[in-house]
């Protein structure tokens, strides 16, 4: 009975029945796998170009701008002087907003500078502090920035380096 069965598939393939189930399988998976294949080939390819299209306004693009050279400068008050050097890089989102922090660039140092100069022993002391200090700067950054071009612009403040001594 399954010898019937194939008999019948493979004539309504329009296959000859001397060919056997066989010949008739393999020709039918070939032809399958190349529409298969084709199908897919042509699904990734507007996958592809869809993802292309949309890159660019889909993927928000990350960059980090270096604040070179490190501020160094003296801080607290007392008869010893202390000193602090920050290396310091902020996070943020393309190059048209890298240009604008270039711009004032000498305004953000500034007021990191200030704000570094009015620390104490006691807000530097501790992992906890130090990011107290990194989240001061950030919101001083963005201040800045929020003043001049109307919009924060900067995602992040990061210290790359920061020595007291």
């Amino acid at each position: 009975m399954a010898t019937y069965k194939c008999q019948a598939i493979v004539q309504r393939l329009g296959r000859c029945a001397a060919t056997g189930y066989a010949g008739a399988v393999s020709s039918w998976s070939r032809s399958v796998r190349y529409l298969l294949s084709m199908f897919f080939c042509l699904a990734f390819a507007g996958a592809v170009q869809a993802n292309e299209s949309g890159e660019e306004s889909a993927a928000p693009q990350t960059l980090y701008y270096a604040l070179t050279p490190a501020m160094v400068g003296n801080y607290g008050s007392g008869e010893r002087l202390k000193y602090y050097k920050a290396d310091v890089a902020l996070r943020i989102s393309s190059k048209e907003v890298e240009d604008r922090v270039k711009h004032h660039e000498p305004l953000i140092r500034h007021q990191l500078v200030m704000l570094f100069s009015q620390q104490t022993d006691e807000t530097l002391s501790g992992p906890e502090a130090k990011e107290q200090l990194r989240q001061e700067a950030l919101k001083q950054v963005r201040e800045v920035l929020e003043q001049e071009e109307g919009k924060p612009l900067v995602d992040d403040l990061l210290f790359n380096n920061l020595i007291i001594q």
